[in-house]
């Protein structure tokens, strides 16, 4: 656990610095920020096409104060390994290789490379910013964009549950997975501690809440992820070595009468706004089935003790 001198030392360093052009309230930057003080100055970031490529600003005003590297959609595992496999040569053993990408880049586009990283067990950190859209080219729909929202290109709704990326990369044996939101910086800040000194592909899955791809006030972004998890629609958790882990700002949501209902959630943002009631049960069923897979993972657990 983090100690309190740590963190105090650590929230005065910034190496995603001021200036940058995110929106006001933006959740991608919260994550990079936090992200970059776990990880440390030598860290080299991949970024494939995202909102990230274009807020870090022009040079020689850019806002990473890190190596950086701009890169083509579906390439960002494949260059993050060449970056693992270059710094092994080298001897740079301190280095740490980062993809730092959306969700569209992610659970959509750059799914393959991901799916070839880590059958390599390639030595990188991937860490998805998941806003649950494409924003940066105007709010299209992505497989991680949730039942019920409303895109560009979905515009009476989604009609399909969230990809479970998390779940689809643990499937391949690698040594770490872990899930985060931006409204739980301490437990994001440890996993991303914990992860950089891990060998192999690690994958870290942050829920980052967007203002105007979502339709919330930009000042309650940490808000919005906080119900996140405490509706029980976002689950924090840790894979390590096969072994699942609820994490504490998640373990008392084990009791349902404990989760605040989903509709809170839901009706606070307009993306949601033709959502049915029709669609609101089925919304409660999946939460209800998502938590019936974690009481099994901590049932399994503990019945190999």
């Amino acid at each position: 656990m983090v100690s309190l001198k740590e963190l105090q030392d650590t929230a005065r360093e910034e190496l995603f610095l001021a200036g940058n052009s995110t929106c006001a309230g933006c959740g991608l930057e919260l994550a990079l920020r936090w992200a970059m003080k776990a990880l440390g100055p030598k860290t080299a970031l991949v970024a494939p096409a995202s909102c990230l490529n274009v807020v870090v600003g022009l040079w020689p005003k850019t806002a990473p104060n890190f190596p950086f590297i701009n890169m083509a959609f579906a390439a960002s595992a494949a260059a993050a390994s060449g970056l693992a496999a270059a710094f092994k040569a080298k001897g740079w053993g301190d280095m740490t290789s980062l993809v730092f990408a959306g969700d569209g880049g992610t659970t959509d586009i750059g799914i393959q490379g991901i799916s070839g990283a880590a059958e390599r067990n390639s030595n990188i950190l991937y860490v998805c910013y998941d806003n649950e859209a494409y924003m940066n080219t105007g709010i299209q729909r992505s497989s991680s964009t949730p039942h019920g929202a409303r895109t560009t290109t979905t515009p009476f709704g989604k009609q399909r549950f969230k990809k479970n990326l998390p779940a689809i990369v643990a499937a391949h044996n690698v040594p770490y997975v872990a899930t985060c939101c931006i409204s739980y910086p301490i437990d994001l800040y440890e996993k991303l501690k914990k992860a950089k000194d891990i060998q192999g592909f690690r994958y870290i899955h942050i829920l980052a809440p967007c203002p105007p791809g979502w339709g919330f006030a930009s000042e309650d972004t940490v808000r919005m992820g906080k119900m996140a998890v405490e509706t029980g629609f976002w689950i924090l958790y840790e894979i390590e070595n096969g072994e699942f882990k609820l994490s504490k700002p998640s373990k008392k949501y084990l009791d349902p009468s404990k989760r605040r209902p989903i509709q809170e959630y839901l009706e606070i943002q307009k993306r949601f706004n033709t959502l049915t009631e029709v669609g609101l049960v089925k919304w409660e069923e999946n939460i209800k089935n998502a938590w019936k897979y974690i009481d099994l993972e901590l049932e399994i657990k503990e019945k190999n003790k």
